[in-house]
């Protein structure tokens, strides 16, 4: 059964600061302002902006800049919410430190901090893996890390895979869009899943009861009939097409109306093709037409929105909205999530959504 999503009527918004494996009271009370943000691209951030002056060994001073508590490379945590709505929202490390001095306001600490995902950011490498799938690269990377892996996507063996002069976190992402799968670390496990297979909680938001505002689009101008992309297999000597149309997303629809239909209708039929990648072989040639019908074909409805305060709503979640109308109540995928706290208006979560179709009753 599905939450309805909305939040105790009295709960405590502030949220719970663990740093370096203690929680520490002190720094949820002096919190001001926080942001944590999560895409679907994956590396979660959180900025979290702390009061910097006060009483401090028999004086009044800067709180902070000692970095007795707060330091870089520190793990911290965040925890936020109310009841069924509360959870873990940020789990990362500190990777900088802002001095804010502003008239009006005391000094404050600005706090910067990203997850795990963002040691491979930090280095740039150009290799090439042979005869190896996506799986086996994802392995390979993330073992030069000490991550474990739960991998879930299929995709073809190729013959070479080229990293240039990139990091390895570009590398991996573009690897994951390539055979359409989402990428994201959770403590010390690298997951990589394709859309269809990623496990999360359903969550339900009724307009007025926990969803506050939303907008919706309708967009039939970035949508395509079919997705053709061309090849050449060397050893077979001959070219390689694949077309993919909407029944690669078949499973997804939920008898909702397709943006590739709603075009046909309303504009005619209309095909894109890659020409800047070179397939060598059909399973290659399938897989990549697939993956790119899908990305476009899955934002033919897009949405923006602002909720209750909810930890559960992540990157990922399948979010049915309700209240709307016909066109735009039903099934959304979260692709964005922004959790923010301030003192003037408590805990709230923005977030964004898309789906491949709508629906006609």
């Amino acid at each position: 059964m599905p939450d309805i999503g909305v939040a105790p009527g009295t709960y405590t918004a502030r949220p719970a600061i663990e740093l370096g494996g203690n929680l520490l009271p002190a720094l949820s009370d002096g919190l001001q302002e926080l942001l944590v943000e999560e895409t679907v691209a994956g590396m979660s951030r959180c900025e979290a902006t702390f009061a910097n002056w006060g009483p401090k060994s028999g004086s009044v001073d800067f709180l902070y800049f000692d970095r007795q508590v707060f330091d870089f490379g520190k793990t911290i945590n965040v925890t936020i919410g109310g009841g069924p709505a509360s959870g873990v929202i940020f789990s990362g490390r500190v990777m900088g430190m802002e001095g804010r001095y502003q008239r009006s306001r005391p000094p404050e600490l600005l706090v910067l901090a990203e997850d795990r995902l963002q040691d491979m950011r930090l280095t740039r490498r150009t290799r090439t893996f042979e005869n190896a799938s996506d799986s086996d690269v994802f392995q390979q990377v993330a073992s030069q890390y000490g991550l474990q892996t739960n991998i879930d996507a299929t995709g073809p063996t190729y013959r070479v895979l080229a990293q240039v002069n990139e990091s390895d976190l570009s590398f991996l992402r573009e690897r994951a869009r390539a055979i359409d799968a989402e990428l994201w670390i959770d403590d010390k496990t690298l997951n990589v899943q394709s859309r269809n297979h990623r496990k999360t909680d359903d969550l339900t938001l009724t307009f007025g009861q926990g969803l506050l505002e939303f907008s919706a689009l309708a967009d039939i101008a970035g949508q395509i009939s079919g997705f053709v992309v061309s090849g050449w297999d060397v050893s077979g000597k001959q070219a390689l097409t694949h077309r993919a149309t909407d029944s690669v997303l078949s499973s997804e629809m939920n008898g909702d109306l397709g943006g590739s239909k709603v075009l046909a209708t309303a504009i005619g039929q209309h095909d894109q093709q890659i020409v800047h990648d070179l397939p060598l072989t059909a399973q290659e040639t399938q897989a990549l037409s697939e993956s790119e019908y899908r990305r476009a074909a899955r934002r033919f409805v897009t949405g923006t929105g602002i909720a209750e305060g909810d930890a559960r709503l992540r990157v990922g979640t399948k979010l049915k909205l309700q209240s709307l109308g016909t066109m735009f109540d039903g099934s959304y995928y979260i692709t964005r999530v922004r959790h923010i706290f301030d003192a003037a208006h408590g805990y709230r979560t923005q977030f964004s959504v898309e789906r491949p179709g709508f629906s006609t009753s």
